[in-house]
């Protein structure tokens, strides 16, 4: 299903009409050349042309269609009219002139073999002539000689001529010679089915690399391979295995390599998991796009990430997925780097509407009263580095942001350790913030729901009846009483004992309520002391008795009854209510002191 959908999206972004956006045909890839050997028709070289830009710090290369490049491992192995200084000049990098002499052979081999197939094309003969001549040598007579022999870049040819434009590779009689049949082989003949197609065809023995996952090999690694007796069925050699032809090969690892490529708008990083995403249909290109702003941020435009969520919660709430645009499927593949292989760590197809709907649910679920300052809609990113160490993306657990954005898209709970991972921090730090806040609301409402009246809301809950809810509350107006009696304290009850408080409270409170009264009997402000104790009161009438022991969920409900009293403590509240509540004279600029930028 994964390689089925990868090919069918190869095939459709062949057709883009966008030149820049199109994808290789079979048989030809993008690769960034540096320098090109200018040919004349004898073979003599006329120059060598650097096609590098200065970007920055860095040079970049222009990048040409080629010949698709084969698999490199430790033997020797030459593409097709271009590669390496090595296998192009036969320079020597490395003190061994006898494997560069079998790169050379090789490099030509495969030249000459294309040249049968096109006798009379003027730049084949031309490649020929210059490779039977002295290359090395006419190399070093270049001004670009230099950097060529302190970097080993990748060479390719081009036909000096008045309307020479393209490389050797890319001339018209040379992509059709690329692009014949060659002689049918046994498997062929055998008709193995292709399990992509469906079609018989010679299955391919070794797949492309996938580059661009994060933390795989630089040089690529395989969602499909095969190199021990351990993995063969039947005895069967590498890729009969799992046979696949080699243009749905192609396809399906060109796909996805440009899905990776970096700068992608189709890739985001989600924890270790390197995550691509791609549409059924064309039509629905603007959503591929939008995809990625719904789960990161955009520093390049702060601004981009909550009008792109607003447009998609508006486009489901306009219908703009329903009938059969909604019908279309969308695709969510995470990768995970695995040594020389790479692993499917989540896999998402669902239709367009159920995609929509899902993150909307996400969004939601997520809502909860908040400073001036603090995301209405914060990216999937935050939500994981406020319940890691320090704050850091290197300390995320492993697999939490696959598990997470894997129960997003399926509507499943959310994963166990990411409430822990939460209440812990909270726990570790004496400090609710409005991510972890968000991040247990989001759990309990999914993986923990109770009745609708002891579910978390986004604001203060004055109604919820939940102990452990109101135990937070509690706590929450106890350390505001002291720091009304006691202005400027380093520290209060909540740097010492929210953590029992919220794992054990009966072993805390009755110490706490004691302390109350001291602090009450310290403010000068009679009516505000009052006040004080009517909303205790309040708090208090719904709690039978306080537990011995709270569990890991309810010690969530714990720290959301925590952060919404203290919301709503520095929460300007209407005229009409400012002598009944304590909280009215605070200033609600005092809300996110505490709630720092984690990235």
């Amino acid at each position: 299903m994964i390689l089925q959908a990868l090919h069918a999206y190869c095939l459709r972004k062949m057709r883009d009409p966008d030149p820049a956006r199109r994808l290789p045909a079979a048989g030809l890839e993008e690769k960034e050349i540096p320098f090109i050997l200018e040919l004349a028709a004898d073979g003599r070289l006329i120059g060598i042309s650097d096609t590098r830009t200065q970007e920055g710090k860095k040079k970049i290369a222009r990048r040409f269609l080629v010949p698709q490049g084969v698999k490199k491992t430790s033997g020797v192995a030459a593409n097709l009219l271009w590669d390496t200084a090595e296998y192009v000049l036969g320079f020597d990098t490395k003190g061994k002139p006898e494997r560069v002499a079998e790169q050379t052979a090789a490099f030509r081999r495969r030249v000459e073999e294309v040249a049968q197939r096109a006798p009379d094309d003027a730049g084949l003969q031309a490649v020929l002539a210059f490779l039977s001549s002295e290359p090395l040598a006419a190399a070093q007579g270049q001004s670009a000689w230099a950097e060529i022999a302190e970097a080993n870049p990748l060479l390719s040819f081009r036909l000096a001529s008045e309307d020479a434009v393209d490389l050797v590779c890319q001339r018209p009689a040379v992509v059709a010679a690329i692009a014949s049949p060659s002689e049918p082989t046994a498997a062929a003949a055998q008709g193995l089915p292709c399990l992509i197609t469906g079609g018989n065809a010679e299955p391919e023995r070794l797949h492309s690399a996938i580059k661009g996952v994060w933390g795989a090999q630089t040089s690529g690694a395989n969602i499909v391979s095969f190199n021990l007796d351990a993995f063969r069925s039947f005895g069967k050699e590498q890729g009969a295995n799992a046979p696949v032809s080699p243009a749905a090969a192609f396809a399906y690892t060109t796909a996805l390599n440009y899905l990776l490529t970096k700068g992608s708008h189709q890739r985001m990083q989600v924890g270790d998991a390197s995550t691509v995403f791609w549409a059924q249909s064309e039509a629905d290109a603007d959503f591929e796009n939008a995809f990625a702003a719904f789960f990161n941020d955009q520093h390049d435009d702060p601004d981009a990430h909550t009008a792109q969520v607003r447009a998609l919660l508006g486009a489901v709430h306009s219908g703009r997925f329903g009938g059969t645009a909604g019908e279309r499927r969308f695709f969510v593949l995470g990768l995970a780097p695995n040594a020389a292989r790479i692993s499917i760590r989540f896999w998402h197809a669902a239709p367009l509407a159920e995609v929509g709907e899902r993150i909307q649910r996400w969004f939601d679920e997520l809502d909860i009263a908040g400073g001036a300052k603090d995301p209405a809609y914060p990216s999937l990113f935050r939500l994981l580095t406020a319940v890691a160490l320090q704050g850091k993306a290197d300390n995320i657990p492993p697999n939490l942001g696959g598990d997470v954005m894997r129960a997003i898209l399926s509507g499943t709970p959310f994963p166990a350790l990411w409430l822990n991972a939460a209440v812990q921090r909270c726990r570790a730090e004496q400090r609710v913030t409005h991510l972890r806040a968000a991040a247990i609301k989001a759990c309990l409402l999914r993986s923990h729901p109770l009745s609708p009246q002891e579910d978390p809301k986004a604001m203060l809950d004055r109604d919820n009846p939940n102990a452990a809810y109101r135990l937070g509350r509690l706590f929450a107006v106890l350390e505001k009483i002291q720091e009304e009696a006691n202005p400027g304290l380093n520290a209060t009850i909540r740097e010492r004992y929210y953590g029992a408080a919220s794992s054990t409270p009966v072993a805390v409170f009755t110490t706490l309520l004691r302390l109350k009264n001291h602090h009450l009997a310290k403010l000068t402000n009679r009516g505000r002391a009052t006040n004080f104790e009517k909303l205790i009161g309040e708090i208090t009438g719904g709690i039978a008795d306080f537990p011995l022991h709270l569990p890991l969920p309810e010690q969530g409900r714990f720290a959301l009854g925590y952060y919404h009293q203290r919301q709503d403590f520095f929460t300007k509240h209407e005229a009409a209510d400012a002598g009944a509540d304590p909280a009215v004279d605070a200033p609600a600029a005092a809300a996110t002191p505490a709630q720092p930028s984690l990235i």
